[in-house]
């Protein structure tokens, strides 16, 4: 790869981290509610996801989701339901929210449901393995050693993406004084399981 394909595929990856999605409301809701310290686990489990579909995108996997419709409907229909517990979760804590959160009292997941949420709202989403058996190829030269290159674009991606998710962690981090208000925790619990849900029946419905 030459230095002009990384720099293009690492302005890809950038604008594509950076737009709204599942994970992002993930990590919105986890370091405004417990601290950007409690949203590492999910971040790490974000980008565990997103690697595991590009070593799937070199050995073919994603090509046979891509190209198998029962492949693509059944982990379609996994991802929705991953979406939707998620969102209803959210809706279910913001009616037990009643004070200011504490470290105390903030009830933070453990570590590993953190990071199985965030691995699952990547592996369960099928236009992830669309997506990453369709660009990485277009950034690996003819001749050259596809699971070595699409496995070194893919940390280039997780580096890029947990650097973004970092960032904006770290910043609703900042505001969890406002976050931890009764009336604002409530809000957010509810709007993030709405956003959640609403993604999860869009991933259902969509037929692309």
């Amino acid at each position: 790869m030459t230095p002009s394909d990384v720099a293009a595929f690492t302005a890809a990856v950038t604008l594509l981290a950076m737009v709204p999605g599942p994970a992002t409301a993930l990590v919105v809701r986890r370091s405004a509610v417990h601290g950007a310290r409690a949203a590492l686990p999910v971040i790490g489990g974000i980008e565990l996801g997103i690697y595991l579909w590009a070593i799937a995108a070199a050995v073919g996997l994603a090509a046979l989701v891509a190209a198998s419709e029962a492949a693509y409907v059944g982990l379609r229909i996994v991802g929705a339901g991953v979406l939707i517990v998620l969102g209803v979760q959210a809706w279910r804590a913001a009616r037990h929210v009643e004070a200011p959160a504490t470290p105390e009292s903030s009830g933070a997941p453990g570590w590993r449901w953190s990071a199985g949420a965030g691995a699952l709202t990547n592996l369960a989403n099928p236009k992830a393995a669309i997506f990453a058996f369709a660009f990485y190829p277009q950034f690996i030269p003819a001749g050259a050693d596809v699971l070595a290159s699409t496995m070194l674009l893919g940390v280039l991606q997780v580096v890029v993406d947990a650097t973004w998710y970092v960032m904006l962690a770290l910043l609703v981090g900042r505001a969890r004084d406002f976050f931890s208000r009764a009336t604002v925790r409530r809000r957010l619990e509810r709007v993030t399981g709405t956003v959640l849900i609403g993604l999860g029946i869009r991933m259902a419905a969509d037929r692309a």
